[in-house]
């Protein structure tokens, strides 16, 4: 038979030796140590056997869709920058690349490689971040110390150039903010090449660990054709063999060029969509992601002393129309739909946010799972709660 219990369907049946059993109802969250912020996840488990999950957002619900409606387009990018604040500066581009598509305006190339370097920091910042955490949700502490070594070496030299070390402010409708200082792409050269240097420490310590391997190796596969239904996308997509980048597949900034046959671009991919392939490929990311760096710092020493952005009139009103532009964050695809009456406001601007997609899967991904399991496969989709919650 069956009782209901916090609005859910729970079995009562007979186990061995004659004892009554029944599914019991477990909250992770809203407030918990594994869910990196404020996510709920509603488990029904039998024994240590999650049967079903649900995944429960919303309350760090930051408003910002209606909040962009009223913000002209040089103040959406404060708040656009915050969804995901790990990957604030890619957060940036969304903005600025639909705002300059709908004006028809071509950005200075200084501007255009710039900004590809600078995406290319912040993803690197990202993943090591997310490199350093989920070692430490299975229990291993030394990994994140290391991490945090590698981003501070380039949170310095993104915060020498942009004045803000999470949230950048630096992107702006035509190009960037200002030109970089003078001697920084040696800087940013000099970091990349330390960090390069020291990544091995890091895989020392979670390659071939036995006991990383034994928490993750064939601990919640994700399959492919299910990251493709639920809209998963980034890192663990390309973990599942969803061959998607769209840096490679729809270019954007120099990416066309990076990505090209000879290119130092390439799509990081595994099959085996368990948590083990999602961290390989974060880590794999990390050593292109550098090799794409070093490529733009070569490019921008080659081109001419020229202007970083465009001259803008003090009120920029887009034309009536609409766009859809995506763009290839940290964490997966990052789209806005902006929808402009002519004003120096847009009418409406919706966001497809990365982590929602990654998250929404759990409900699948999770049952059939141990409870000790969960932490595992919950660390290894790689979200950011306020990019859930918009």
């Amino acid at each position: 038979m069956t009782e209901t219990a916090q609005g859910r369907e729970l079995s009562v049946g007979v186990g061995a030796g004659g004892l009554a059993t029944s599914d019991m109802v477990l909250n992770i969250g809203p407030q918990h140590p594994a869910t990196h912020g404020v996510l709920r996840l509603l488990l029904t488990v039998d024994g240590e056997r999650i049967v079903s999950a649900d995944p429960i957002v919303g309350y760090m619900h930051r408003g910002a869709e209606k909040l962009f409606e009223v913000r002209d387009y040089r103040q959406i990018i404060v708040l656009a920058n915050r969804h995901d604040w790990l990957s604030a500066f890619s957060n940036e581009l969304g903005v600025v690349l639909g705002v300059e598509r709908m004006l028809g305006m071509e950005v200075p190339e200084r501007a255009v490689w710039a900004r590809t370097l600078l995406a290319e920091l912040n993803r690197v910042l990202n993943h090591l971040m997310f490199l350093g955490a989920y070692p430490l949700e299975l229990g291993a502490i030394t990994p994140i110390f290391y991490a945090f070594r590698e981003r501070e070496e380039l949170q310095a030299v993104m915060e020498e150039v942009s004045g803000g070390r999470m949230h950048y402010m630096f992107n702006r409708v035509g190009g960037l903010k200002e030109d970089l200082p003078a001697g920084w792409l040696t800087r940013a050269e000099q970091a990349v090449a330390a960090v390069r240097r020291r990544l091995p420490d890091i895989e020392a310590l979670v390659v071939g660990n036995e006991i990383v391997s034994a928490r993750t190796l064939g601990v919640g596969v994700l399959t492919r054709e299910l990251a493709a239904a639920y809209g998963v996308s980034g890192p663990i997509a390309r973990a599942s063999g969803l061959d998607l980048d769209l840096r490679r597949d729809e270019p954007y900034l120099a990416y066309g060029t990076l990505f090209a046959p000879g290119g130092p671009g390439r799509v990081v991919t595994r099959t085996a969509g368990d948590a083990l392939a999602r961290l390989e490929c974060l880590l794999e990311q990390v050593h292109v992601s550098l090799d794409l760096v070093e490529a733009c710092i070569a490019q921008l020493r080659s081109l001419a002393t020229g202007p970083i952005n465009v001259r803008l009139p003090k009120v920029v009103r887009v034309p009536e129309g609409h766009i859809y532009t995506w763009t290839e964050n940290p964490l997966g695809f990052n789209g806005y739909y902006l929808v402009s009456r002519g004003d120096k406001v847009p009418w409406r601007l919706k966001l497809r946010s990365a982590s929602f997609g990654n998250v929404q899967v759990l409900g699948r991904l999770l049952p059939g799972a141990l409870i000790s399991d969960m932490v595992a496969i919950l660390g290894s989709m790689f979200f950011v709660v306020g990019d859930i919650d918009k």
